[in-house]
């Protein structure tokens, strides 16, 4: 064994255990595109579906097919045909569609039955269950175009997949659904994951998709993936980009991720299946690999406006009382309220920080962060930090640094480093007070 692997593994390991905490007992919906299947990757992804599953996560999985029903067709001598991002499944087409479903069910089935000795899948015991789950109705007419077999899902059977998913097995559903009268109807993966999302109230749907998640600036293909988008950010975004009629434009997926927001699954995830383990680093570590959006309609994390200038200071004022923060006047918080944010729930103020950024040295201060004791212990100061984070890289920032008397470790625990005062930008070393000796931590942002 590399005597390094112990260095490496242990900390790691470590650092997954309270995911393994957090989401044993939770229900996670994943949607994987059939061009995963067709790339070859379905053995590494059913692998790392076992892992999620031995450690106690409900898991229902939807599949797609639409590489594989365009070959059956292609077989046929039959073109593709698609319509407002829909496909215009005639009789020859929904043959097709039965036959790749079918294949693909036995594919992923053999897939979770492995259990070679030395391999991730060795004494896993997965169970599938699958069915007629989905009720659907016929698309019908659009603008002339008749959609003949395709159809949206009417009703999810949650009470069927629940009680599957309870007695720990995984449930497989392939993107077909039934009529009252027994037709079959031709559904998306998309419209099947998210709806299903919604009747189980899942606590995350992940897509794994060709798409590698939202980039900050959507028109650049460059640009850096955004990690994590608020609900009223990702309508925002929507609203601004053109209606997609393929799944490898940016608004495809992310409009399933706002309906699935909208209905009460808190994370929706975008994750592009062609990085080996996407669903584990999505999962498993802090910044993951694609975007989420995040519904934050209980609790708001925002940037504050003038309204907040009172509850910041009602927040604030048992600490500045104590000396745990520098005590700041009315006027100053006023003044300075764009460099705030503030988390809220039901209109009363119970987290804050703000940003003071110095671009000539490419860093920040973050400042005032407070959390306030009713509160503590669940998170919330994290998450301010992450925004604090994300709005500082916005900005260009490489760095930000914070001054503290009381609170060093629970910095030091989230990346910052101590460093000298001297280490402070011109401008903040002339404000530094010598007397009340605050321990100066950076962090960098990677």
């Amino acid at each position: 064994m590399n005597l390094v692997f112990p260095h490496t593994f242990v900390p790691w390991f470590r650092s997954v255990a309270p995911y393994m905490h957090a989401y044993r007992g939770k229900t996670f919906v994943v949607a994987m595109a059939g061009e995963l299947i067709a790339a070859g990757k379905l053995n590494a992804f059913v692998q790392d579906l076992a892992i999620l599953h031995a450690i106690g996560i409900k898991l229902v999985l939807v599949h797609g097919f639409r590489p594989q029903v365009n070959e059956q067709l292609a077989a046929k001598g039959h073109v593709s045909r698609f319509s407002h991002g829909l496909r215009i499944t005639d009789p020859v087409a929904l043959d097709a569609a039965q036959e790749a479903a079918g294949q693909l069910r036995f594919e992923i089935e053999a897939a979770f039955s492995q259990g070679l000795p030395n391999t991730p899948m060795a004494n896993a015991t997965v169970r599938m269950v699958s069915g007629n789950f989905l009720t659907a109705r016929p698309v019908g007419i659009v603008d002339g175009v008749d959609f003949m077999h395709s159809g949206l899902v009417r009703r999810v059977d949650a009470v069927g997949i629940r009680r599957a998913i309870d007695i720990g097995a995984l449930v497989l559903l392939s993107p077909f659904g039934f009529s009252p009268t027994g037709e079959a109807f031709n559904l998306t993966m998309e419209d099947v994951a998210t709806s299903t999302a919604i009747a189980l109230r899942a606590d995350k749907l992940l897509f794994l998709t060709e798409v590698p998640g939202i980039r900050e600036n959507p028109h650049d293909p460059d640009a850096a993936i955004d990690t994590e988008l608020a609900l009223a950010e990702a309508r925002k975004l929507l609203a601004s980009l053109p209606t997609p009629a393929q799944p490898t434009e940016t608004a495809y997926y992310l409009q399933h991720c706002i309906r699935a927001c909208e209905g009460g699954v808190e994370r929706s995830h975008i994750l592009p299946f062609a990085t080996d383990g996407a669903l584990l680093l999505e999962v498993f570590t802090h910044d993951g690999i694609g975007t989420m959006v995040v519904d934050e309609k209980l609790e708001s994390l925002r940037e504050a406006t003038a309204d907040d200038v009172g509850g910041i200071l009602h927040l604030i004022e048992p600490f500045e009382r104590d000396g745990t923060l520098v005590r700041r006047e009315r006027t100053e918080i006023e003044r300075d309220i764009a460099n705030y944010t503030v988390i809220e729930h039901d209109g009363v103020i119970f987290g804050c920080a703000a940003l003071y950024p110095y671009p000539e040295s490419r860093t920040g201060e973050m400042a005032a962060l407070t959390v306030s004791d009713q509160v503590q212990s669940q998170g919330d100061g994290q998450r301010i930090l992450k925004r604090i984070e994300q709005r500082a890289k916005a900005m260009g920032l490489d760095s930000i640094f914070v001054l503290s008397t009381r609170t060093m470790h629970w910095f030091i625990k989230r990346g910052f480093v101590q460093v000298d005062p001297d280490h402070l930008p011109e401008a903040r070393k002339r404000k530094y007070n010598w007397d009340r000796r605050s321990v100066v931590l950076v962090k960098k942002l990677g």
